[in-house]
């Protein structure tokens, strides 16, 4: 099997970007749960984002979520972020919480609700030349509940036509990148449930038009590997969202329902060329449940994801393709299982230390004063969280 040594160039090429909605107030349908120390601003989220970088290494740009982090000068927050060694990353559109959008944004039949979407996005966009951003991330809550509710087909013909005049506002340093999910709020139908409505609508657009994949959009039992492999043999996988599911989109720690999942997701990323700097694949978490503290479970997740790629980067190849040739099933199974069995912790704790980190950022984190720090110092304000 392939040696820790040996990987250890690509693990250094890792990047992980971090969702500022997971540091403020999460909850479920039923309640949003209030935590100490909570940012109270997008200034305050970006700091305790910060914080998992500088423990990890893994993390070193932070997404945004408008109108969630709206501030009166983004600049200022680019040069706090940059102070603080990390980057502004993807713009995420929210057209999902206005009172206009109840039945719909891009997709619904007032050309005039449509209209107010479209500015939003190009609001986004004035915003990513701001921050130096290069990917406007949306997803859109829009869909049916009802047989006979809209025309499904009228709606893909709005969606197409809004789709295009934001990418007719692209520039030619920006991506426009469409993800899926396959139900919720909508529960009829979704105007964009899966990869392939998301391939036809960004296909349609042009080169600087991809898929995000939601490793927690997807109908249970969905072969999550296969989709990346085929927007990757495609030349239109731009960007994951990591997290992890039992039922729906749970939004849990990465890898916590199914770590075999995340590795033979990240082989395929990896033998399809989604991995590293010069891939064009941005990865990103869209973690963040309701009941561990926030910064810790971030810790964790982007550990998760470092110790399931060093797995998948172990895979012998050669050993693989060679029992694939030859038909022989289990020989073949065998390489997979060897390096997903392989405990690559100690080996991982060891090269974070020759980097100067922490070995056990987890501990390093609950040993250190931070936490204790802010929720004494964040006392007042309103607390950031789903909708502010």
């Amino acid at each position: 099997m392939t040696s820790f040594s040996e990987i250890t160039d690509a693990l250094a090429q890792q990047a992980i970007e971090l969702p500022s909605w997971a540091f403020g107030n999460s909850g479920t349908r039923f309640r949003v749960f209030p935590q100490p120390g909570v940012p109270r601003d997008p200034f305050e989220k970006v700091a305790d984002a910060a914080q998992v970088h500088r423990l990890t290494g893994l993390a070193p740009a932070v997404a945004l979520h408008i109108p969630w982090d709206e501030v009166d000068d983004f600049a200022a927050l680019r040069r706090h972020a940059e102070d603080l060694g990390v980057a502004l990353g993807t713009i995420n559109s929210n057209t999902f919480q206005d009172e206009a959008y109840k039945l719909g944004s891009l997709a619904h039949r007032d050309p005039a609700v449509r209209r107010q979407a479209i500015d939003h996005h190009r609001r986004c966009l004035d915003i990513m030349r701001e921050t130096g951003s290069r990917d406007l991330k949306i997803w859109l809550a829009d869909g049916t509940n009802y047989p006979g509710q809209d025309d499904m087909r009228t709606r893909q013909d709005h969606l197409a036509d809004s789709l295009a005049e934001i990418y007719a506002a692209v520039d030619t340093d920006q991506r426009l990148v469409l993800e899926y999910k396959i139900f919720e709020p909508a529960f009829y139908h979704t105007d964009v449930p899966d990869w392939g409505t998301a391939y036809a609508q960004v296909s349609a657009l042009g080169d600087r038009a991809v898929v995000c994949l939601d490793t927690g959009h997807h109908a249970p039992g969905t072969n999550i590997e296969f989709i990346v492999m085929q927007l990757l043999r495609l030349g239109k996988l731009g960007s994951f969202d990591f997290n992890s599911r039992f039922y729906a989109d749970d939004d849990l720690i990465v890898g916590a329902a199914d770590p075999f999942q995340l590795f033979r997701i990240l082989a395929e990323v990896i033998r399809g060329g989604g991995y590293g700097v010069d891939s064009g694949v941005a990865f990103m978490l869209d973690q963040c449940h309701n009941i561990e503290r926030k910064i810790p479970g971030q810790i964790r997740s982007v550990l998760n994801v470092q110790e399931m790629t060093a797995r998948a980067l172990l895979i012998d190849h050669e050993a693989l393709d060679a029992a694939q040739r030859e038909g022989d099933v289990l020989a073949a199974h065998a390489v997979y299982m060897d390096a997903f069995s392989t405990d690559v912790r100690p080996d991982l704790a060891r090269w974070r230390e020759s980097r100067g980190l922490p070995a056990d950022p987890m501990r390093a984190y609950a040993e250190s004063d931070y936490q204790a720090r802010i929720d004494a110092e964040r006392v007042g304000g309103s607390q950031a969280g789903w909708g502010a």
